[in-house]
């Protein structure tokens, strides 16, 4: 039975070797690749055929995969450093259906074409709401999905929001294809300018074929509306308009996004809303409430959902913690060293739980010719 995966239908066995090698690099070797290998990679990301998934770092330490598939996280900063650089490489000949010819094909044309380079939005004053999130989403969407298995911005969940700044600014400077996480803390960035617009994080985690998979996108609010901004290999599971009224009807249409492509939701996290002050070393609290959606009924799910919003809409009328004035900044060093930063861990009770977890493993569902539809 063929498999339609990424857009291309497939017959016969997966074309996807795992491999079990630990993911991430930690050391920097200061020596950047050449530019020639920069044109080369900004190729590599729309390879036809290449399917990676969307990927959540969920928490710090824990193995870089998803459904079983890794991915390597580029820790040595840009440029990219060349012990970087070949294993990206290495990765693609063996994830890539056509193995180590694809990576040879591309790294030896010379005259590869120019990619364009996206230009950030600017807004009019009497641009309205939607206007202007439209045209941050076709930002992101402009930047393109990053295919390549490496992931070249290093997000860390638990630094302060001023640190995540700073990257989304370089995001923005180097115009490199990104990957889910990264379009989140991009578009919190892009949205800092807009007082009425509310934002925060809305992660999922699917089931397909006995493997999980997780996505992230960045839920908005404004006016009474609720929408999403984010990236995807799949149209249907990023940006979504600013016109549901309520946070459940934002969740049901991912929800039926996800059955297209014969996904089932498991669990769905929630944040609070996130501070518009670049320089806030608050934390992002990415998990507020954490909802098995298979375990609840409509009605249950509805009513865990009115509730966290409610929660949000009370945290709107509190004051966030001032930000530090330079000369404080730096005697304190890093935020997330210091014993007296009023950044504080959230603590297991903080967050809402919709159901229990069962023990014992759930029986893996049949996969179909051994393909995973990653989505």
């Amino acid at each position: 039975m063929p498999v339609s995966c990424c857009g291309t239908v497939h017959h016969g066995s997966s074309p996807r070797r795992i491999i079990h090698k630990k993911p991430g690099i930690r050391t920097c070797l200061s020596q950047p690749c050449s530019s020639l290998g920069l044109r080369m990679l900004r190729t590599a990301f729309s390879l036809e055929g290449v399917e990676e998934r969307d990927e959540e770092q969920e928490d710090e330490g824990e193995d870089l995969r998803d459904g079983g598939i890794p991915f390597i996280i580029n820790r040595g900063g840009l440029p990219i450093n060349e012990e970087t650089w070949e294993q990206m490489w290495r990765h693609v000949a063996r994830m890539h259906p056509d193995g180590e010819a694809v990576a040879r094909r591309i790294r030896g044309t010379g005259d590869l074409p120019k990619i364009p380079v996206p230009s950030v939005p600017t807004f009019q004053p009497n641009s309205s709401i939607p206007q202007r999130l439209e045209a941050i989403q076709r930002y992101i969407r402009d930047l393109q999905y990053n295919h390549t298995g490496t992931q070249f911005f290093e997000i860390k969940k638990s630094r302060p929001l001023t640190a995540l700044m700073d990257i989304a600014k370089e995001m923005t400077r180097e115009s490199l294809p990104i990957k889910c996480l990264e379009a989140v803390i991009l578009g919190i960035y892009l949205t800092n300018s807009m007082p009425t617009v509310e934002r925060f994080p809305l992660s999922f985690k699917t089931q397909f074929s006995g493997s999980h998979f997780r996505h992230i996108v960045l839920g908005v609010h404004s006016g009474g509306r609720f929408g999403a901004l984010g990236i995807s290999r799949r149209e249907d599971l990023m940006y979504k308009p600013l016109e549901y009224k309520t946070l459940t009807d934002l969740l049901q249409e991912f929800q039926v996004a996800y059955r297209r492509y014969w996904h089932t939701l498991c669990k769905v996290k929630i944040g609070h809303y996130v501070s518009h002050d670049p320089h806030s070393v608050e934390q992002i609290e990415w998990k507020h409430s954490v909802l098995d959606v298979d375990k609840l009924s409509k009605e249950e799910l509805r009513k865990e959902l009115e509730r966290h919003t409610r929660d949000m809409r009370l945290k709107i009328g509190k004051a966030a913690p001032p930000s530090p004035s330079k000369d404080r900044k730096k005697d304190m060093g890093s935020p997330l060293r210091n014993p007296g930063s009023p950044m504080r861990k959230n603590s297991q009770i903080d967050r809402r739980s919709s159901v229990e977890k069962r023990s014992g493993p759930a029986g893996p569902a049949v996969d179909v010719n051994g393909y995973q539809i990653r989505v």
